[in-house]
């Protein structure tokens, strides 16, 4: 190998590391919140509203930055996008780390999210721009496969953070402070740790250099071919600029306004990957990474054994990603979809059936507790057959009560066999207060007792979820990000990305806000429904909308939309 065919090569590593950076800090800010949820409302007082919108948070972030990446991407380039996205990445982490109340945490993942959002929208516009048709759909997928690493990094980060925590909180004997002490260090430590990549992120994306694609567009003929003979052979180079110049030559007799976005050729492919962007947040996907450890609590689980089973699944994400990555280019974009939402479907039914036969079985008792509440005074109850009712076939019994004391809904939950068996609801506000307003009481929305899941339920929603997962990583997880930098013609990619990418943020932001809410009210099995329903659609729209891109250059597919768009302008 010369010496020229070594650099290139080289570069291109550097690359892909960069790139998949880019992807593993995105997967560890999905990843890092579920083993905190254990903690941060220990240390920070929250509502369920308010660590709803701790999760959201993230996702909401990157709903403001997708639209506004792509356009300044197009302004300013590839690379200083990249840059940026590091900057904000690294400060999002002091911010969280130092913050002592709701508003700065919540601001601190919004930043976080705002970082990811525009590395969602850079990086897979930039591999798509500098790697060759025959490196570009592993090349691409790359990306997911550093997200779903990153997801693993998060959930190790947690086991061992909550692993330590315990052990504290168990050598404590009850002691309050020391408790406390042990909980803060956890969920902080979490944060905390995954800084190092984000540097790195930031200080290599000095090194690269920009998009090819980008410089043609703004006229540095020179410089684009010096930047792509540092990731292709000079034959692969000189044949992908003359492919860039002869449709940029094209572009330039048309019109150049926001509005060719619109045009029938354009129109179909930006819809289709709309489409499928939006679809992919509707499977749940981010709500499962984020909420995993409380779901799988919910169905039986210890903490420690929660996260293990947070680890195994998210490290079988990875491993099925890598599976993902292998067959894109031999078997194809659709394959994939085809077969991995199919499994989603499969996955979320058998979930919300279990979630339906554990929760069909517990009892309305709101009315009992309500009668146990004294105006202007803390709520206390014993949980036991007494005030509740008898146990199921002398089974351990949970209550589990959403109330608002003043400061929004809350989620308290009581096991029959704890030390201290006690529902146990403080007024917030108004307890003080001699005269009974609305205030000074504690209002129970919804309270439900019934038998604690067993372990083995537990497993069997980790295999449900194992399923969930191996399938969106293998399928929708791989190919999204191809669908979405292949199916966007060149002159719309950019802006298209950020439009596809803001409905993708804005519905999972969604899908998580509405989470703790819904289960809170209606049960886990209702948003298993729900996502299984969605992910159906999905599952048709592959089979009946999205066609093959495997192999194609991004001209090719390009002309392929045109070609099928000419008839109906004629």
């Amino acid at each position: 190998m010369s010496a020229k065919s070594q650099n290139t090569a080289l570069y291109g590593k550097f690359l892909l590391f960069i790139a998949g950076l880019g992807g593993l800090l995105y997967g560890i800010d999905v990843g890092i919140i579920a083993a905190a949820l254990l903690y941060v409302d220990k240390t920070i007082s929250l509502s369920v509203e308010q660590t709803s919108w701790i999760v959201a948070a993230v996702l909401g972030g990157g709903t403001l930055s997708s639209l506004a990446a792509g356009a300044l991407a197009d302004w300013f380039g590839r690379k200083p996008m990249m840059i940026l996205s590091g900057f904000l990445f690294v400060s999002s982490v002091a911010l969280i780390v130092l913050s002592q109340g709701f508003l700065p945490l919540f601001l601190g993942r919004v930043l976080q999210g705002v970082s990811c959002g525009a590395i969602a929208v850079v990086v897979p516009l930039y591999l798509a721009e500098c790697l060759s048709a025959k490196f570009r759909g592993r090349g691409t997928a790359l990306f997911q496969l550093m997200l779903t690493f990153g997801i693993v990094v998060a959930a190790v980060t947690g086991f061992f953070y909550t692993r330590q925590a315990e052990a504290a909180i168990s050598a404590a004997a009850g002691n309050a402070t020391l408790v406390l002490a042990a909980q803060n260090h956890a969920w902080r430590g979490m944060f905390l740790s995954v800084v190092y990549p984000g540097l790195l992120f930031f200080l290599g994306a000095f090194f690269l250099s920009e998009s090819p694609r980008w410089l043609l567009r703004r006229g540095k003929l020179d410089q684009a071919r010096a930047a792509l003979l540092r990731s292709v052979s000079p034959d692969e180079a000189e044949t992908e600029l003359s492919e860039m110049q002869t449709l940029a030559a094209e572009r330039a007799k048309r019109s150049s306004s926001f509005a060719s976005l619109f045009s029938r050729k354009y129109i179909i492919p930006f819809a289709l990957a709309c489409l499928v962007l939006s679809l992919n947040q509707t499977t749940g996907i981010n709500s499962v990474l984020q909420y995993l450890v409380i779901i799988l609590k919910q169905a039986g689980m210890n903490p420690a054994h929660a996260t293990q089973g947070d680890v195994a699944v998210k490290v079988l994400n990875c491993v099925m990603t890598i599976l993902g990555v292998a067959l894109v280019d031999k078997k194809g974009r659709k394959f994939l979809l085809n077969l991995g939402t199919a499994g989603i479907v499969l996955a979320c039914l058998l979930g919300g059936l279990i979630f339906y036969h554990i929760e069909s079985q517990r009892r309305d008792v709101a009315d009992r507790v309500r009668q146990a509440s004294v105006p202007c005074h803390d709520l206390v109850l014993p949980v036991n057959e007494s005030t509740l009712g008898p146990a199921e076939n002398d089974r351990p019994m949970v209550l589990s009560v959403l109330y608002d004391a003043n400061e929004g809904d809350r989620v308290a939950t009581v096991l029959s066999n704890d030390s201290d068996p006690v529902l146990r609801i403080p007024l917030t506000r108004g307890g003080a207060s001699p005269v009974v307003t609305p205030s000074c009481n504690i209002t129970i929305k919804r309270a439900q007792y019934g038998p604690v899941p067993t372990e083995s339920t537990g497993w069997l929603i980790t295999a449900c979820l194992s399923l969930f997962i191996a399938s969106y990583a293998a399928g929708p997880g791989v190919v999204v990000w191809l669908v979405l930098s292949e199916l966007m013609p060149t002159r719309i990619r950019a802006t298209g990305m950020g439009i596809a990418l803001l409905l993708n943020q804005g519905i999972s932001t969604l899908i998580a806000g509405v989470f703790l809410p819904v289960v809170g009210n209606h049960g886990y099995f209702a948003m298993f429904f729900f996502w299984s329903a969605c992910t159906l659609f999905y599952f048709l729209t592959s089979v009946f909308l999205l066609p093959e891109t495997k192999g194609k250059s991004l001209e090719e597919i390009e002309m392929h939309f045109e070609k099928s768009a000419k008839p109906a302008e004629a």
